[in-house]
């Protein structure tokens, strides 16, 4: 299995399979591990309610064939428990927003009342890419951040010009 990729990875079914792709990964090194990242990013990205526990269990058999992520790059050092936050985040938001009320548009906004710093917005977005925006950056909130996550229910817009 040349260059192996998430899909491939899904596959995996025996313990002989799984040690395959473990080596092609390790032997391809930092290039091959990204490829399994963000194939699990994407698909936390795109979870639905139903997929939270397969994506649980993928994390899981990541972590117990990549238990050291940070042999690929030391930005990974940390890259288990925080997907596991993330998608956490993600089941919070999905268990708290029924799916009739998904519908419309959303916002994210993050904040530090304490600091002197811009309040960040990510606007206009659909039910799906907030709550993932939402779960992304809910695990990094320092001291005295907020995060919200809302809908809008009315809008006035200008443009100028």
């Amino acid at each position: 299995m040349a260059n192996p990729t998430y899909a491939d990875f899904k596959t995996l079914t025996t313990a002989e399979e799984e040690k395959a792709f473990q080596n092609e990964v390790l032997s391809e090194g930092y290039s091959g591990f990204r490829r399994l990242l963000d194939g699990m990013t994407e698909e936390i990205k795109t979870a639905g309610d139903a997929d939270i526990e397969g994506i649980e269990q993928t994390i899981a058999k990541a972590s117990r064939l990549f238990p050291e992520p940070v042999n690929f790059s030391p930005s990974w050092e940390c890259i288990w428990p925080e997907l596991h936050a993330t998608l956490a985040a993600k089941k919070h938001v999905l268990s708290t927003i029924s799916p009739p009320e998904r519908k419309g548009e959303w916002q994210v906004i993050m904040d530090n009342p304490q600091v002197v710093q811009e309040v960040v917005c990510y606007p206009g977005l659909e039910f799906h890419d907030a709550a993932y925006l939402y779960a992304y950056f809910r695990p990094q909130l320092e001291k005295s951040e907020y995060i919200r996550l809302q809908k809008i229910q009315t809008v006035i817009q200008e443009v100028g010009g």
